[in-house]
């Protein structure tokens, strides 16, 4: 006899008005106290499932076919009205973004006790009561204090936990989390994962757990379904679809992941884009084999059906046996390590900042960010920081870029001291690439002017041919044809903008760069685009790197060295491989071991 599904989704298509599908047959079931990972690129359609069983599709997107059923009732017969009132109630969701899903100018208490007010709790005493209850469930310290607090007041991770403990406060029997982790510290994301297998074990509810992280999904969910432009291409048990996928799409998704644990090799770059809405409309093969490394003609004639080819274990493959033969990209070219007599491109020591903070009666004291530096990144070297927030990667690199004033120690850019030099003096020397590249880039401005942006205001300024010549060579570099030249921001993918950004710093011949957060958030196949492209720089440009990431496995497969730092200071410094399979600090070995998790298994 078939076990009961809290949630099950029958062929659902949404489409647009225009009729192009966004998703197409859709089937997806949950039990009682199951986690099932929904995985994919960006534009797989992920969070329109998430958002079909919320009622909140976006504008001009409708459910066309299909139906959703909750626990025996089918959410797509209902009136809104009714709907409304079973979620946050019966069903729960965690957005992706926190900041954005609470309202900036009302305190945390006012917002979740309105929540608790809408699920039947009556008196403020209780509401009060029960927040303060839900605070401490979830790990946060002074619950009661942060009732008063507003969203701006509280780290990233401290309002995911609001919104968890929002999402658990009626014992739903269903919660939707859409990328609840997404670009949170490791240790947080730890946190955050065992907080929702927690509660979901506690209350027996089931949990649609939206990700495009492979590890993630592999170490809190049960079963894992594929999405592929709007499609399931395999769905099962999640550690068998992540570690022995019979789908080419979850092998090539698998191979593009750095890992922590197994041998270093190059990262699969998938060929292509994933094709939109229109491209799909009367498409007659398989969605992937324009990408696919295994692919022959009947995959561009025949849409494979997905099929079960093990108990339990299903594939929309024409040939699912296949899928191991999908090439392992070879071990990693070694790159040569930097000279030991080479001179230091960046030293730091003794480097500390302070900041100066005013209170309500005006008085100031001082909050030290930094203390005591002690570091070098040598000519050619590629250097990573990790460490939570708060614990000083980012004062350290805007006072390396010039944005913060040094306020005691010593800090050499190229021979030059930051703290006596004039600013101008570093232009070459050093240049940023920043986190977010759809923010990063002018919408109005085309990208030939963009990767020149360095070069404006100069004293000599190019000729037309020598410019068009420049922006030629520099989109060369990351890999760009010439003709995005003529393009604009919104017209490229995002990980075109990020090679956009990588080639406007290199314009001016850097002696370091510094590449903040640039794949946080970013799909794997994407950040296997942008991981490869730094490593082939490497062999190129000769260019110093300093990479702030809070993905362990993002440093140990582009750079030489690791600094650890934990509440301002480095706790810990050395070769990657060193650090991470024998770590000394007990900080260290904590972000180790979050890191690490259940994860990927390492090799082919």
């Amino acid at each position: 006899m078939t076990e009961r599904q809290v949630l099950r989704i029958r062929h659902l298509e949404i489409a647009l008005r225009t009729g192009q599908r966004i998703l197409n047959g859709v089937e997806l079931g949950i039990q009682p106290g199951r986690i099932l990972g929904v995985i994919g690129e960006s534009g797989a359609g992920k969070s329109m499932i998430g958002s079909a069983i919320a009622d909140t599709l976006p504008r001009g997107l409708g459910i066309s076919g299909g139906s959703i059923e909750f626990d025996g009732l089918t959410l797509t017969d209902m009136t809104a009205r009714t709907r409304r009132s079973l979620l946050g109630r019966d069903i729960g969701f965690i957005p992706q973004e926190p900041m954005s899903a609470l309202n900036p100018s009302l305190t945390i208490g006012h917002q979740i006790c309105h929540h608790l007010a809408r699920i039947g709790l009556r008196t403020a005493k209780v509401r009060r009561d029960r927040a303060v209850e839900l605070f401490a469930e979830v790990g946060l310290d002074r619950p009661q204090a942060l009732l008063d607090n507003y969203p701006h007041q509280l780290s990233g991770g401290m309002l995911q936990r609001v919104l968890i403990a929002m999402a658990f406060a009626s014992n739903p029997r269903l919660v939707i989390a859409d990328e609840p982790t997404t670009a949170l510290d490791v240790t947080i994301q730890k946190k955050v994962v065992e907080l929702i297998a927690r509660t979901r074990e506690a209350h027996d509810t089931s949990v649609l757990f939206i990700t495009h992280d492979l590890q993630l999904a592999a170490e809190i969910c049960d079963d894992v379904s594929v999405l592929y432009a709007g499609r399931i291409v395999e769905t099962g048990a999640a550690r068998r679809i992540i570690n022995a996928p019979r789908h080419p799409y979850s092998r090539c998704l698998n191979l593009a992941t750095p890992n922590l644990k197994g041998r270093m090799a190059r990262l699969m770059i998938l060929p292509g884009t994933m094709p939109g809405p229109v491209e799909r409309t009367g498409m007659k093969g398989c969605e992937f084999a324009t990408r696919c490394p295994i692919a022959e003609g009947l995959c561009r004639t025949a849409r494979p059906p997905l099929a079960e080819i093990a108990p339990g274990h299903w594939s929309a493959c024409h040939w699912p046996e296949r899928t191991g033969t999908v090439a392992v990209p070879k071990a990693a070219d070694a790159v040569e390590g930097f000279a030991l007599g080479s001179a230091p491109v960046l030293r730091a020591k003794g480097l500390g900042k302070a900041y100066r903070q005013h209170d309500w009666l005006g008085r100031v004291r001082e909050v030290q960010a930094l203390r005591n530096l002690d570091f070098e990144i040598r000519e050619g070297e590629f250097v990573g920081i990790v460490g939570e927030s708060g614990s000083g990667k980012s004062s350290l690199t805007k006072m390396i870029v010039g944005l913060e004033d040094v306020t005691s120690g010593v800090l050499e850019v190229a021979g030059l001291d930051r703290a006596t030099a004039p600013r101008a003096a570093f232009f070459d020397k050093v240049q940023l690439v920043f986190q977010d590249p759809q923010s990063a880039l002018n919408p109005r401005r085309r990208i030939a002017s963009l990767v020149t942006q360095a070069l404006e205001g100069r004293a000599h300024a190019l000729s037309k041919a020598d410019q068009k010549a420049l922006v030629t060579e520099l989109l060369g570099k990351v890999m760009l044809p010439p003709d995005v030249a003529g393009r604009f921001p919104d017209q490229l993918s995002g990980g075109q903008k990020q090679r956009v950004n990588i080639a406007r710093a290199l314009c001016s011949n850097p002696r370091l760069l510094i590449a903040d957060e640039i794949v946080s958030g970013l799909d794997v196949s994407v950040q296997a685009q942008i991981l490869e492209l730094l490593r082939a720089l490497r062999r190129e440009a000769g260019f110093s790197l300093l990479l702030v990431s809070h993905d362990l496995a993002v440093v140990r497969h582009v750079c030489d060295r690791t600094l650890v730092m934990c509440k301002g200071e480095i706790v810990e410094q050395g070769p990657v491989e060193e650090v991470f399979s024998n770590p000394l600090h007990p900080y260290t070995r904590e972000l180790v071991a979050a890191a690490q998790g259940a994860g990927i298994d390492g090799g082919p």
